[in-house]
């Protein structure tokens, strides 16, 4: 089985294979020349899913699949949320980005926060979304090099250490990508 990913985020790409099981190949937006930005300009991170992944089924008519994933914290009203990957600018800089959510939460008591990713998919004439949560902490500094994002300032429930302190696959064991990803993968077993 051959989908695309509306993605040409390396680390997503990579983070998404390596929690695909044989039988499922994954191609880029680069793979099938899609190389314009595909806008995300819902107000919710459902809805951005949905529109890039209406985009490659309406432009390009492949079976796809789009993420979109977003950082809520509680004290900040649910910020960055849809906005995390400019939270700071259009650069979409993950260093800005993380030093602005610290700054915004210089003064919080509340840092719980957590990570949500939703999936839309497009297979075989039906459309569905798949969600996963993880809950957490906003850390008071960034700690590890691993992961991408805001990896290095969420620790989440149950943890000891930032995303970015954890391999790969042990962050696919809990994350919200890895529990959104286990849903499509349910739901396509079964087709």
């Amino acid at each position: 089985m051959k989908l695309v990913f509306a993605s040409n985020n390396k680390n997503k790409i990579k983070e998404i294979k390596s929690l695909l099981p044989e039988g499922i190949e994954i191609l880029s937006l680069e793979d099938i020349g899609c190389v314009i930005d595909i806008p995300e300009t819902a107000d919710t991170i459902e809805g951005n899913a949905l529109m890039k992944a209406n985009f490659i089924k309406r432009h390009y008519g492949y079976d796809c699949f789009a993420d979109d994933t977003g950082l809520e914290v509680n004290s900040l009203n649910g910020a960055p949320g849809v906005y995390s990957a400019r939270y700071a600018g259009e650069s979409r800089d993950d260093k800005a980005n993380m030093e602005k959510l610290l700054l915004n939460l210089t003064e919080s008591q509340d840092r719980s926060a957590h990570f949500k990713t939703v999936i839309a998919l497009h297979y075989k004439g039906e459309q569905k979304l798949f969600t996963g949560l993880v809950e957490g902490t906003i850390l008071k500094k960034a700690i590890g090099n691993e992961g991408f994002g805001y990896d290095p300032i969420f620790q989440a429930d149950g943890m000891n250490k930032s995303f970015a302190e954890i391999s790969l696959s042990d962050k696919n064991k809990v994350s919200h990508r890895a529990k959104a990803l286990k849903q499509l993968i349910e739901f396509l077993k079964i087709q």
